[in-house]
């Protein structure tokens, strides 16, 4: 084996290696993981125990990271650790920590379906480019890097359809120690977000009037050339909302919304789950399909009739 090198100096090298293999949006996501997370406790270290992985996992709880977040740092953790073992440049020992049990299920905010017809009626009545991106993430389910992505040549009219191509992010590019942002204008993260969305009838009545006459080139959400930023669009949105005096909801609320309504309306689930461009149907059950007691009783009384 070469000379031990510290958890530091073999990030280093896989970070270098990691940057010719994935998305720019995906190494910038590692890096701040590294940065803000990993470097800071293990960085001098030459080898790491599983205890020390413990106590790492039970301090960012303690500090009020989710659990998820917690993961996608371990990811990132032995995936630099199997490298550096690859590479020989130290001795990786697989690790297994535990995580509290999770008693509360995760709630879906969503509109109710009142407040929905409420921001729907207004957006028709009171048109303009920013707020018929509200109506169209309401109608298709689209999430906000989609909408401020979203260009004229996306939206078909002739057959209906909205085409999912870009998303649109801000980036913490980390370089030299020093620290930026970077607008990023990319393909989706997964293949499935690369989608066709049909539009509904009403949305289709608002966009095939003014889809003549717009350049193919230019963003919805602005008519022009350059685009919006997500958090600019959500920072408009939410003051959209407080005027309307809708109780406050991220705006990932509308595409639960969407979904939300799919299965109220008994869509069926794996149509919903590509319709949201999620990478597998369970993410969508897990999400969104939550049957009530009513359910559970008609399901168990219909297995007893068919047993009769």
């Amino acid at each position: 084996m070469e000379k031990q090198k510290t958890i530091s100096e073999v990030a280093q090298q896989w970070k270098t290696d990691k940057q010719m293999y994935v998305k720019r949006s995906s190494w910038s996501a590692y890096a701040l993981l590294l940065e803000n997370h990993i470097m800071p406790v293990f960085g001098a270290s030459e080898h790491i125990e599983e205890q020390d992985v413990q106590g790492f996992v039970l301090k960012k709880l303690g500090d009020g990271l989710s659990q998820k977040s917690i993961k996608d740092i371990l990811i990132v953790l032995k995936m630099i650790l199997k490298f550096g073992e690859k590479k020989k440049w130290l001795v990786y020992k697989p690790f297994s920590v535990q995580f509290p049990t999770q008693r509360e299920r995760h709630h879906v905010d969503v509109l109710t379906r009142s407040h929905q017809k409420i921001v729907m009626d207004y957006v028709r009545e009171h048109f303009t480019f920013r707020n018929l991106g509200i109506y169209i993430c309401l109608s298709a389910g689209m999430r906000i890097g989609e909408i401020c992505a979203l260009t004229w040549e996306d939206v078909d009219t002739d057959n209906g359809v909205i085409h999912v191509r870009r998303t649109i992010q801000r980036i913490y590019i980390i370089e030299d120690g020093s620290r930026k942002t970077e607008l990023l204008l990319d393909t989706p993260k997964t293949k499935n977000s690369i989608r066709d969305i049909p539009m509904s009838g009403e949305l289709l009545k608002v966009l095939k009037p003014i889809r003549k006459i717009m350049n193919a080139n230019f963003f919805v959400l602005t008519n022009d050339a350059k685009p919006t930023e997500p958090r600019t669009y959500r920072a408009y949105y939410k003051s959209l909302m407080q005027s309307l005096n809708i109780p406050d909801l991220k705006f990932h609320g509308l595409r639960h919304s969407f979904a939300t309504r799919c299965i109220e309306s008994k869509c069926d689930y794996k149509t919903v789950s590509v319709l949201l461009g999620h990478s597998n149907i369970s993410t969508t059950l897990n999400l969104y399909v939550h049957p009530n007691i009513e359910q559970k009783k008609k399901c168990i009384d219909q297995m007893f009739k068919a047993l009769k």
